[in-house]
């Protein structure tokens, strides 16, 4: 990718992207993972313009189906920054984070996501995350996926556990 100094900048000693560059980066993965045979999708996690991590979707390469551009990219950063909580980075996805991603998001305290292709860019494509939303409007006893609630009375223990714990990180 040729670099186009007019959206990088610099601090001592280091090179910084701005906001277009690292949507340029993400759009970049999702390009070369297509070739690479993984999903059409790339992220990076960025803090001040410096990519903390980038990744794209390897779901069919690492057989995983949580392996989403979104997810790769939130474990290596919080793998390089040694913490759960990515506060103070954005997130740059080439699409629209499906449910499980934009939890993910959540989870990780990001603050703010930029995303290129939208939901129905990728529904048109064959990556149709509509029926996930439309299975979380419906009360547990109404999805398509079976849910029985089952030994509620022993999981219990451990939320007992966790409240009593005065040493406890939360998250």
């Amino acid at each position: 990718m040729k670099l186009n100094l007019m959206y990088y900048f610099m601090k001592p000693d280091k090179l910084y992207m701005d906001k277009r560059e690292l949507m340029r980066r993400a759009i970049a993965l999702s390009i070369e993972s297509v070739k690479a045979g993984g999903g059409p999708f790339g992220a990076v996690v960025a803090r001040d313009g410096e990519i903390i991590a980038e990744a794209s979707n390897s779901v069919t390469i690492d057989n995983d189906p949580t392996a989403h551009a979104e997810v790769n990219a939130i474990r290596k950063a919080t793998r390089r920054l040694g913490t759960f909580d990515l506060s103070g980075c954005e997130i740059y996805s080439s699409c629209e984070p499906c449910p499980m991603c934009l939890g993910a998001i959540y989870w990780a305290h990001i603050d703010k996501i930029y995303f290129a292709n939208d939901r129905k860019d990728a529904a048109a494509i064959g990556f149709d995350d509509d029926f996930i939303y439309q299975e979380l409007e419906l009360p547990v006893g109404q999805r398509r996926k079976a849910v029985e609630v089952f030994m509620a009375d022993e999981a219990i223990e451990a939320f007992e556990l966790w409240k009593q714990k005065a040493d406890k990180n939360e998250y």
